[in-house]
């Protein structure tokens, strides 16, 4: 079998796989059976004649190979969906158009406001966002499904990942990671906490596999998690009714609800945090530059 036998829903399933890094979320995503999707990657490994994925415990990684085809799948399905809303008489996406991808925190503060000034400059760029977990962020940005992604990074400060090409990524703010309390919390009635009066504290954090997410790093001692919430508004709506303390990046300082205090942490290791804008390397297309000097621009202004 030739690959040019490769079938475009095999083509679409594949992407789907390696954007959402295990074949059940890509399943899910697509309203298929898992065995479906199973079915249809080895339908295109068969056609390939290589692997394109290799299968691991906690999830999918793409082969040499598979990114190759990933590269050419991402062009295919694109061109087929536009002719697909063209016959149907629908809007074209056209080269004006900017993708953008952003984690929850960053979509609190920085998006609206970076979208905000785009729209008086260049009001003839259009953005589509989408929010997600970075490494989920960083598989659309291979996967072709978003242009720009803003995306966090904790200390060791790795590559977000380890696939070639590596990603371009422009580091926009450094800051430090910090703790929410109720307003009527004992602990704030200082400026900053202590490392040591984290410890026998009520923590909300997030669900499952994000369950870090809200708990300070480095703790000595096993968690008490009370609860558990994905959004980070309900975190913080949860600390003001006075229901335990979570993390949150010093940048959410300026949008907290009333009721909650934003403190630093003195003792033990610096927890800082990175705030980055990462895309695909290559030519970069004037509305996406466009847009990534206006997310700059909004990281500036709320420094």
């Amino acid at each position: 079998m030739a690959f040019t036998d490769a079938s475009l829903v095999a083509l679409r399933v594949f992407r789907e796989v390696a954007e959402r890094g295990t074949l059940t979320a890509a399943a899910t995503a697509l309203g298929y059976t898992q065995s479906a999707v199973s079915r249809q990657i080895a339908a295109l490994e068969r056609a390939a004649g290589v692997e394109l994925l290799e299968r691991r415990y906690d999830g999918v990684r793409l082969t040499a190979a598979g990114r190759l085809v990933l590269r050419r799948a991402a062009v295919v399905v694109d061109q087929v969906d536009a002719g697909a809303r063209e016959l149907a008489g629908l809007p074209e996406q056209d080269e004006s158009t900017v993708r953008l991808g952003w984690f929850a925190t960053a979509g609190a503060w920085l998006v609206p406001r970076a979208l905000l000034a785009l729209g008086r400059s260049h009001p003839s760029i259009t953005v589509v966002t989408r929010e997600g977990s970075t490494p989920a962020l960083v598989r659309a940005l291979r996967a072709g499904t978003v242009d720009l992604a803003l995306i966090a990074s904790a200390p060791p400060f790795r590559a977000p990942d380890d696939e070639t090409p590596a990603l371009v990524i422009d580091t926009l703010a450094e800051r430090s990671l910090r703790v929410a309390v109720a307003a009527t919390h004992p602990l704030a009635r200082n400026d900053f906490l202590d490392i040591a009066d984290l410890r026998g504290q009520r923590w909300i954090a997030g669900p499952g596999d994000q369950l870090v997410m809200g708990v300070w790093p480095g703790l000595d001692e096993r968690p008490v998690v009370a609860h558990t919430a994905r959004d980070w508004l309900a975190k913080l709506q949860l600390v003001a009714a006075g229901f335990g303390i979570t993390t949150v990046p010093a940048a959410l300082a300026s949008v907290v609800p009333a009721g909650v205090r934003i403190l630093p942490v003195r003792g033990g290791p610096a927890e800082q945090r990175r705030l980055l804008l990462a895309r695909m390397p290559g030519p970069v297309p004037e509305p996406v530059a466009r847009l990534a000097e206006a997310v700059r621009a909004a990281v500036l202004e709320a420094e």
